[in-house]
Parts: structure tokens; sequence; C-alpha cells
């Protein structure tokens, strides 16, 4: 037989032997699902349950039945004043906070500062960001206060009384409580930047330069359209904090100053001003806000991804 034969029949029996099939692996069951489970539950007893209460508050009355005159109550005077407050000193504290951490936090990272300085403010930033409510306006009525240590030296030495008619200081007007929340906005401002300003990459200035760029034209045309996002989206979520926060205005200004959040305080748990369903209602609007809010820094996060990737 010859050589040829012998290989066609091997070749007619390989084709007609059946083929192996491959065992099917075991699919093991997943547990990774179990660590976001605290969040899922944190989410919905914290955030999706409060929200659908203040929702379906809105639409009560004090007798708890259904009524829709909530919603015409938000146009009245004091409750656009309050408003129109709240959005006053977020935005003048989201646009101080955001330009001065930004500025700070470029100086010790790209400044060629000392390794230290860097962590020291990354220290002290973790700190005040979260550092309100009582505290802190014991701390600056303690400062800055009518009797405060900071307004004396400046009598003593400089022989102005910075609460005279004439300077139109006071630490409880718009000004002072701008002042009072600049202090947890600039560092909160420090932390969320920081990461983008890392992202900035040598090799893009180097390029720039041997190019022939001045220092203003790559930051006109490269540095800040890479971090105009996060500028952005980190001012607006400094404008959330601000917009949000209670305690600190609260405790300085004991309840009399008219923001939003005081007035739904009074309006909840006030025994003149009640009335529970307003108090829900002015809360739906501060969580549209706030959505809106929310929604516009995860937009421009996502944005800034494409170039620090």
């Amino acid at each position: 037989m010859s050589q040829h034969s012998l290989l066609t029949g091997t070749q007619h029996e390989t084709r007609g032997a059946p083929e192996a099939r491959p065992v099917p692996l075991k699919r093991r069951a997943s547990w990774a699902w179990v660590g976001v489970v605290p969040f899922f539950v944190f989410a919905l007893l914290f955030l999706l349950l409060p929200t659908g209460f203040l929702f379906v508050g809105s639409f009560q009355d004090s007798l708890g039945r259904f009524t829709l005159d909530n919603y015409p109550k938000l146009f009245r005077t004091l409750v656009l004043e309050a408003y129109w407050r709240s959005i006053r000193i977020s935005f003048v504290t989201a646009l101080g906070g955001g330009v001065f951490g930004f500025l700070l936090a470029y100086a010790v990272i790209m400044g060629g500062l000392p390794r230290f300085v860097r962590s020291a403010l990354m220290t002290f930033s973790g700190v005040a960001s979260n550092f309100a409510g009582v505290p802190l306006a014991f701390a600056f009525i303690a400062t800055i206060g009518q009797a405060g240590l900071l307004t004396l030296w400046i009598k003593d030495l400089f022989n102005v009384n910075i609460y005279d008619k004439s300077v139109g200081f006071t630490l409880y007007s718009f000004w002072g409580l701008s002042l009072v929340y600049m202090y947890f906005q600039f560092p909160l401002m420090v932390l969320i930047i920081s990461p983008a300003i890392d992202g900035l990459r040598r090799e893009w200035r180097e390029a720039s330069e041997n190019l022939g760029a001045t220092p203003w034209q790559y930051w006109r045309y490269v540095a800040l359209p890479i971090l105009l996002p996060s500028l952005l989206g980190t001012m607006i979520l400094l404008f959330g904090n601000a917009f949000g926060a209670q305690a600190t205005a609260f405790a300085l200004t004991g309840g009399t100053y008219n923001l939003v959040t005081i007035l739904i305080g009074a309006q909840i748990r006030g025994d003149v001003l009640r009335d529970p369903g307003l108090g829900y209602t002015l809360a739906v609007g501060m969580v549209i806000i706030m959505a809106i809010c929310i929604g516009g820094y995860t937009w421009l996060q996502r944005w800034t991804e494409k170039w620090l990737r």
C-alpha cells in the first residue's frame, strides 16, 4: 500500500471520529455584591425614603389631607427671599472658595514646595472641610465677633472698630456668613481639585515649550481646557455644599437670618410659623436644586476623564 493511501485513510478515519466536547465549567457563585449592600441600604434609608417622604408630605396639609396649596406658597416674598439669599451665599462662597482653593492647591502641588507642605495642607483640608456647625460659629465669634480677639487687636493697633457704621462689617450679615462658609469651602476645593492637578502631565508643558509656547499660551490652550471641567464641576459641588448648610448659619445667627434651610426648620418644628406642608415643599425644592448640582458635577467629571486617561 502506497504512502498516499495510508495518509488518505488516516485522514478519513480522523474526520469520521467524533469530536471531543469541552466539559462545561461550573460557575461559582460570586459574593462580590455583598460589599455594596451597605451602600444600597444606606442610600435607601437615608436618601430615597426621606425624599419620598418629603414629596408625599408636600401634598398634604396640617391634617394629612391631600392638597395642592403648598406649592403656590413657594412664591411668597419670604420664601423667595430665603431661596435668593441661599443661592447668593452659595454662589459667592463656591466662586471664592473655588478660586482660592485652586490657587493654593496648584502652588503646593506644582510650585516646587517641600513635600511636607503638601502633607500638612491635605491634613488641614481634611479636618477643616468637616469643621462646621456650633464649633465653627463659636470660633468665628471668638475671633472676629464684636468682642473677638482680632476685632480688639485691630481696634488697639489701628484705632478702627470694624463694627462701626462707617465700616459696615458685621459677622451676622451676608458677607460675614459668607466669610464663615469660606472656612470649609476652600479646603474642600483643595481636596477635590488636587487629583486633577496631579493629572497634568509634565510632557504637555515640555511639548508646549519646545514648540515655542509661552506660559500664558500653555495655560490658555492646554492646561486650562483640561482643568476647566474639573474646576466647574468642583465649584458646582461647593455650591451644593453651601446651599445645604444649616447648622453653622443657625448657630451663628440664632435662626434670625432668612435662609431656606433655617426657614424649613422654622416651618417644621416652629411654634409660630409652623406649617409642615410648606416645610416639606421647601425641602423638595432644595432636593431638585441639589439633584441639578450633582448631575452637572457628574457630567463634567466624565468629560474630564477623557483628557486624564
